[in-house]
């Protein structure tokens, strides 16, 4: 009878053990769920939040482009303008040097010309310097026509005095000693004191001499010698006055 009790008595504190044993076996396996579902919902949440960072790189990495994009298109059109503004102030500058050279081309010079000293056209300087070109090529007869021309055409010109002095040398040239004289003696009256003006003198003598009037080449080569003394041509006058009839 106590066996049996006994018996039983075991029997009850095995069955109980057994229950307790399952009890914890089932909280292990809840828990144990509870921390792979947990462990799930993060591994979800961090899949979902490197998805995000994912999209924002992408995001970031698509803006980067884009300003990149910018800042060529803004480079490029900063070029574009610095060399637009670069022909312009080229354009610019070509502007001001021709309207400077025009304005050159008008504005009066600083000449010397047989000892004298003076201003004078561009235009005016130009068109004697080719007269004169032009009689020391020997064509007379275009010399002629240039400086007169330019007698007509600048009478109060600084050059008037060499002008007419080479122009009476063109007829000469020409063999027409009355123009020539004509010429010569008004550079004599205008301007005694030229640099040219014993020249003049000595080539009325000349022409008189031409035209077979020996008296007053005689007459204009002592005028010549009182007047300028000191001058070459009064050197050539006093020869001539030897070798006069």
């Amino acid at each position: 009878m106590v066996l049996a009790l006994a018996c039983t008595a075991s029997f009850a504190t095995a069955s109980q053990a057994a229950l307790f044993g399952d009890d914890e076996a089932r909280r292990a396996i809840l828990e144990l769920r509870q921390r792979l579902d947990a462990m799930q919902q993060s591994n979800q949440r961090a899949s979902e939040d490197t998805a995000q960072l994912r999209r924002s790189l992408l995001d970031l990495q698509a803006q980067i482009e884009t300003l990149r994009q910018d800042q060529a298109r803004l480079r490029g059109q900063n070029e574009q303008l610095v060399q637009q503004s670069s022909e312009l102030q080229r354009r610019q500058k070509d502007i001001a040097q021709g309207v400077e050279e025009r304005l050159k081309q008008f504005e009066p010079v600083a000449v010397t010309v047989d000892g004298q000293q003076f201003t004078a056209d561009p235009a005016e300087k130009r068109d004697f310097e080719a007269a004169l070109e032009v009689f020391r090529a020997g064509r007379f007869a275009d010399a002629n026509k240039s400086f007169s021309a330019f007698i007509r055409q600048y009478p109060r010109s600084g050059y008037l005095p060499s002008a007419r002095f080479w122009l009476g040398n063109a007829q000469y040239a020409e063999r027409d000693y009355k123009e020539a004289i004509a010429n010569f003696r008004s550079l004599l009256t205008a301007t005694p004191e030229h640099g040219r003006a014993p020249e003049a003198a000595l080539s009325i003598a000349n022409c008189q001499i031409e035209l077979k009037d020996t008296r007053a080449a005689r007459k204009t080569l002592e005028d010549l010698v009182k007047t300028y003394p000191r001058s070459e041509a009064a050197v050539a006058a006093k020869d001539q006055l030897s070798r006069l009839k």
